[in-house]
């Protein structure tokens, strides 16, 4: 549907092919400036989101296989009471007011850097990793960042992409943050656009006309895009990024989950 003719569409019979081909739909709707900064929004979100999380998490991890860390139990107990009881969102929001995050671009980023079900999966896959090798670098002179940075983390790119992808996938896909902490429109993200455009039909309609009187679109070719069209349209414009990365991480995903999952 969103590279077929609207009004086409409107007949019903689309299945996998196009009957119409047309790159109106997606013309029409990237001519919003609103759209291309939202896109830009929510892919420095994955990328920022992702690399703190990823760092946050996998130092915490590594943190908490050493037996010799003091009130190691105590954090873990600590850490493991918010995973099933919270305040709810009035109070976050209360916090995030606070913090100075609201309407602010790291509300996006540092809220999810710290995930303990990750932190857990990551702590149980380092567990795997012989413990000789980690002596051995350290009766040679490497420091504890030394041993994570040339020991550890090389031979964890099963889980690292497995956190990475669970990551961007959350952070990719959400847009209730966007609902609840972001009024600023030049901060609202591409997922929250397509909640909107699905919500609110005359968001499009009004969309087609502007695109139309800038004659950035053909007159002709616009009369044709239907509101229905230029929402599958964003839909594919959101949905294509996040499942292009899948393909490359799947090998060290399906690794990662299965390592990361059971200790024996």
């Amino acid at each position: 549907m969103a590279f077929n003719d609207g009004q086409d569409s409107m007949l019903g019979g689309i299945t996998l092919f196009p009957r119409q081909p047309t790159f109106s739909n997606f013309a029409t709707l990237l001519r919003d400036d609103s759209i291309i900064r939202a896109l830009f929004i929510s892919i420095a979100k994955v990328i920022a989101g992702t690399a703190l999380a990823l760092a946050v998490q996998i130092a915490a991890g590594y943190a908490l296989t050493k037996k010799r860390m003091v009130g190691r139990n105590a954090l873990l107990l600590y850490f493991i009471v918010p995973m099933f009881f919270n305040g709810g969102l009035i109070p976050v929001y209360l916090l995030y007011s606070k913090l100075g995050l609201l309407n602010n671009f790291l509300v996006y980023v540092l809220p999810g850097a710290f995930s303990f079900f990750n932190v857990i999966i990551i702590r149980t896959y380092l567990y795997t990793i012989p413990v000789s090798l980690e002596e051995s670098a350290k009766m040679d002179g490497a420091s504890e960042l030394t041993v994570l940075w040339r020991i550890i983390l090389p031979l964890s790119r099963p889980i690292i992409a497995t956190i990475a992808l669970w990551t961007a996938v959350t952070h990719w896909n959400d847009w209730t943050t966007t609902l609840n902490f972001i009024t600023k429109p030049s901060l609202h993200t591409l997922q929250f656009k397509l909640m909107l455009m699905i919500k609110e039909n005359d968001m499009i309609a009004s969309l087609v006309q502007e695109a139309a009187q800038r004659g950035e679109v053909n007159r002709a070719a616009t009369l044709r895009v239907t509101p229905e069209a230029i929402r599958a349209a964003q839909v594919v414009i959101t949905t294509v990024p996040i499942i292009l990365v899948y393909p490359f991480l799947q090998k060290h995903f399906i690794n990662g989950a299965l390592i990361g999952s059971v200790k024996e």
